[in-house]
Formats: C-alpha cells, structure tokens, sequence
C-alpha cells in the first residue's frame, strides 16, 4: 500500500498529469505527421481526418464504459489496463501497412484512452480528496496538463516526424506507458472492488450512438447536411442514444443510474464542460489554421506562438484557480470564465488577411487563455464532487464524455461554419480568414451560451467545499 507522505502523494499526482498529459497529447501530436501518414498509406484527402477522428470517437463513446468498469473493478487495475491498450494500439497504429490497419490502430489507443481517464480522475480523489484545498491544487495541476499535452503534440509531432519518421508519433507512447506501469503499483491505492454486473448492452448502445452522430457531425461538411450519408447515421445514432436511456431506467443494474443526475450542480456543470470543450477546441484549431495558411508560419513556429496561450492557461490552472476558488466560489468562477472565453474568441475572431501575430492574434489569445482558466477547474471539481464517493468512476466517465463529446461536435459544426463562409480547399487567404473568422464567432456564442446557462443553473456552494451528494441508492 502506497505512504500517504506528501512525497508519495507528489509522485501519485506526476502519473495522474501523465495521463491527462498523454491523453490530450494523441488527439494533437499526429497534426505536423498527417501528409507523410497520407502519402505512406494511401489515405484519400476526404479520409485522412479520420486518422484523429477514430480515436475522439472510441475515446469519447468508451469513457462511461470506462468509468463504470473503474467503479466495479478497481481504479488502480482500470488505469493500468488502460496504458496497456493504449501501448498496444500505439504498435498498431506505428506499423500500419494500409489505411484501415492505422484506423484500428487509433481506435484501440482511443479505448486505451477510456479507460485511463476516469480512472486516473477517480485516483486523484482517492489520493487527495479528504483535503478540499489539496484536492484543488491537484485538480489544477491535472488541468494544466491538459494544454501542456496540446502543445507539447505539436512540437513532439514534428520533431519526431522530421528526424526520425512518422510512425514514432505513436511509438513515443509505448517507453512512456512503461514507466507509468512501473510506477503505478508503488504511488497508488489499489482501491476496492465493487460487486456489481456489466451493462453491456448499454455500453454498446452508448458508444454506437455517441459514434454515429459525431460521424454524421464530423461528415456533415464533405457530404452535406441534407444529404443521405448525414441523415441516416444521425437519425441511427439518436435511435441507439433512446435506447440507452431506456435501458438505463429500466435494467436493475444499469450502466449510467440516471438518478446520479439528480445530484445537486451534476448535470449543469457536465453541460458547462461540454459547452466548453465545443467552444474551445475549434477556437484551437483555427487560430493554428490561420497562422499557418494565412501568417505563413511553419508548424514549429506556429506551435512556439501558441506557448504564451499555453503558459498562461497553466499558470492560471495551478496559481490563480484555486485562489479565485476559494474567495469567490466555483459558480462565479465558471460564469466569468466562460464569459470571458467568449470576449477573448470576439476579440480573436476579428484576424485580418494581412495581420500580424503580435496584433491580431496574442493579445486575444491571451484573453481566451484566462477564461479556459477560471472556467475548467471548478466545473470540473464540480461535476466530480457532486456524486458519491461510490460512483467516483461514473462521474470521471460522464465528464470526459461531455468535455470530448463537446470537442467533436464543436469542432465539426464550426468546421462547416468557416467552409461555408469561405474556407474551403484553394481559397486564397482572405476567403480563409473570413471562414475562420466565422467559426471564432461561432465559437465565441458557445462559450456564451455556456456562460448564461452556468449562471441559470449552477447552484451556489460554499467555496473549497465539496456539493452536497445524491444518497439515492442504486437500484438492486
């Protein structure tokens, strides 16, 4: 059994950030490797953004598996199960010979992803939840990681792309995810098992309609959003999405107990984090577009100007956050920070074709980089203090699931905004800006709406202190 020394907490929380670090890492790190990935294997322009979007949609159509398996098995024995898919899809995915083998490839990293997520959040309250103001501090250090990962995938990817070759983008993971298995033992609580059955069924009606509409989403743009290719998987998925729902209120042991959505601010604040996540991944996404096919800049480059977003969110997450927290309480903090996410993303999206990075793109960013801040630490302190203890896992799997759900939705609506309004394959640079300049004000109304709804909704608590929990008991 790990010490409870604040040195064996300290190592605990380095291989929980690792996870987060990682997670976030794979969904930027193929970026700068995606036309040698292209070339190589053959991938068709319309196909090659599936190379990210197998592992969004097995990440986030497995995180309630992921959390529910936490729950019933152990934390600890998830977590590790976890890094060993994720390895074994990095091998896959690094000696792929054709398209479909790299897309099995990534959809197991994605599942490896599921799996790690819940688990590591549901260790970080094992590890730091009987102390309010240690459990923020960690929550913000895990935060941090997450643009840490984003980053450092842009810089990695192209480092490794260009001096050694495009398969190290996934081999780099297989070293990491050793010393992680190494490790875990000897910081982490092995938990306790829980009695309890598998929903199966649920888990495949999930994860088969989450998929199905974030590929109708994701395909809207290339095949149209009246078109048969976009209907017929959308209307799927929404069938398969009911009949979860009906699953879950009806099965005695279900994989989602709806009733955990009657804990006080659960489902506000997983809204919160799903609104976040479609505001501010495209916002990501585009600003790289624009000062690579309209700055010019290079990839290496671009990612150097994103550092300034990126250490800002950081500091923010680890220094300001949980001070902020504390004086003025979670709620609030969540308002401003969405708020304050959709001024900065206005403000960004007013780029010009002949701008500059100092002008037109630093100041803004660092607007956005606050409100990302203020407003993802205490939604998601409180989306996971919200239920019991019991159902830790659940509550990691539902939130990750809002947050990446989020990202793929957000990202390909705004996608279809911006070619819509110009950006679209050929387009000279004052078509591209006006298009991303289109999907920045789309994303500026998300964090806006996310904004007004976490004010309608959030309930006010105590600052530190974790909100009062559901007791329902789970159906037997």
């Amino acid at each position: 059994m790990p010490s409870s020394s604040a040195a064996s907490k300290g190592a605990a929380l380095a291989v929980i950030a690792t996870a987060q670090f990682m997670v976030i890492m794979d969904t930027s790190i193929i970026g700068v490797a995606l036309p040698h990935i292209q070339a190589d294997l053959g991938f068709s322009p319309e196909s090659l953004s599936w190379v990210f979007n197998a592992y969004v949609v097995a990440f986030g159509g497995l995180l309630l598996l992921g959390g529910r398996l936490s729950d019933l098995l152990g934390a600890r024995r998830i977590f590790t199960t976890g890094w060993l898919v994720l390895a074994a899809g990095s091998l896959v995915a690094g000696l792929a010979g054709s398209p479909a083998v790299e897309l099995v490839g990534r959809a197991v990293q994605g599942a490896g992803s599921a799996l790690i997520a819940p688990s590591a959040l549901t260790l970080l309250f094992m590890v730091f939840g009987s102390e309010p103001r240690e459990l923020t501090r960690a929550l913000s250090l895990y935060g941090a990681a997450a643009p840490a990962g984003g980053t450092a995938g842009v810089f990695l990817g192209g480092v490794l792309t260009e001096y050694l070759s495009w398969p190290w983008v996934f081999f780099i993971n297989i070293p990491i995810a050793a010393a992680v298995l190494i490790a875990t033992p000897k910081v982490m609580p092995a938990g306790r098992a829980q009695r309890g059955s598998i929903d199966w069924l649920g888990a495949a009606t999930v994860t088969g309609g989450l998929a199905a509409v974030v590929y109708a989403v994701v395909s809207a743009p290339e095949n149209g959003w009246t078109s048969a290719a976009t209907l017929v998987p959308a209307a799927v998925g929404a069938a398969l999405l009911v009949v979860f729902v009906v699953l879950q209120a009806t099965r005695k042991a279900p994989l989602v107990r709806l009733g955990i959505f009657r804990a006080p601010n659960l489902a506000a604040a997983n809204v919160a984090q799903l609104l976040l996540g479609a505001a501010w991944i495209p916002m990501f996404f585009f600003v790289n577009l624009y000062l690579q096919q309209v700055l010019g800049l290079g990839a290496f480059a671009s990612g150097a100007a994103l550092l300034p977003l990126t250490v800002t969110i950081m500091i923010g997450m680890v220094v300001a956050a949980p001070r902020l927290i504390g004086r003025f309480g979670p709620k609030r903090m969540t308002v401003t920070g969405l708020a304050t996410l959709a001024v900065g993303m206005l403000w960004l999206s007013r780029i010009d074709a002949d701008g500059s990075y100092l002008v037109d793109v630093l100041p803004a960013t660092l607007v956005t980089a606050a409100g990302m801040a203020m407003a993802f630490i205490p939604s998601l302190g409180t989306a996971l203090s919200a239920a019991a203890p019991e159902e830790g896992g659940l509550a990691s799997g539902i939130v990750n699931t809002s947050y990446q759900i989020g990202s793929a939705l957000g990202l390909a609506g705004m996608t279809a905004v911006a070619a819509a309004a110009g950006a679209t394959a050929g387009a000279d640079a004052l078509d591209l800006t006006g298009g991303y300049s289109a999907a920045l004000v789309g994303s500026a109304a998300i964090a806006a709406v996310g904004a007004v709804l976490a004010a309608v909704t959030l309930r006010s608590s105590t600052p530190g202190a974790a909100a009062e929990r559901d007791t329902e008991p789970a159906a037997a």
